[in-house]
């Protein structure tokens, strides 16, 4: 069962604004239409952009979801009159008719999942990978360019979560609940302190992986893989381009 967002401003419930979806197993959350709605959104699995009333404003999100280097899923619903005005540039990942059955927005869920999830690649079981991060939910490691990160267990929490979603962009308020815990009662200026520690650690040349949004929070900015020297001057065989792949998380 995979959770769904839904953006849009159709009144009613998911049930109501799109039936077939309502009919799944899958747990739906509806969100206006507009880019803010992520913001205290948590994280899910599929995002759904409602063109049906409004092609325009759809169309717009989509690509600004995309700028935002998003890696979730992207589906755009929309009528048989729409279908003609979806092209490439939405960025979205497959696009679904509000007429299609359950059992065909399941297939085009399930689709987007696995092709997205594929595009990033292969990766060990509980290793979070990219460029030249690695992050190991089961032994609570990290390395970078196959160094050692020593990490307190917050600081390491901080980094793979922010690892798990590359590129969307968390409030501190976010961060401290889905780190730190709904019972924890200090203030958000505790994140500043971890994610200051996190980039020491990561090194001048790596601390840009931890972005930061201005009056808005952070994100986790997918490093490039950097070149292994044969020696002075040498380039080792690799070219230092930047890693397109998603981070994967398996």
């Amino acid at each position: 069962m995979s959770v769904v967002l839904l953006l849009t401003n159709a009144p009613g419930p998911s049930a109501e604004s799109f039936p077939s979806l309502g009919l799944l197993t899958h747990t739906v959350r509806v969100a206006p239409l507009e880019a803010s709605a992520l913001l205290d959104a948590p994280p899910v699995d599929v995002i759904t952009v409602d063109g049906r009333r409004e092609l325009v404003i759809a169309r717009g999100l989509c690509r600004l979801l995309r700028t935002t280097g998003l890696t979730t899923p992207l589906l755009a619903l929309v009528t048989e009159g729409g279908l003609a005005a979806v092209s490439a540039d939405w960025g979205v990942d497959d696009v679904v008719l509000d007429s299609a059955g359950p059992a065909e927005v399941e297939a085009r869920l399930r689709l987007a999942i696995g092709r997205v999830a594929a595009a990033g690649g292969t990766a060990e079981a509980g290793v979070i990978r990219s460029g030249d991060l690695s992050v190991d939910e089961t032994t609570y490691s990290a390395k970078l360019r196959g160094r050692p990160l020593e990490l307190t267990f917050k600081e390491f929490e901080l980094l793979k979560y922010l690892a798990q979603h590359p590129g969307r962009v968390f409030t501190r308020a976010q961060l401290l609940q889905e780190v730190w815990g709904y019972d924890y009662y200090g203030g958000t200026r505790t994140v500043d302190v971890h994610v200051r520690r996190l980039r020491a650690k990561l090194g001048p040349e790596h601390e840009a992986m931890i972005g930061t949004v201005r009056h808005v929070g952070y994100k986790f900015v997918a490093p490039p893989i950097t070149p292994l020297a044969d020696g002075p001057g040498g380039s080792g065989g690799r070219v230092n381009r930047e890693d397109t792949r998603t981070p994967e998380r398996v």
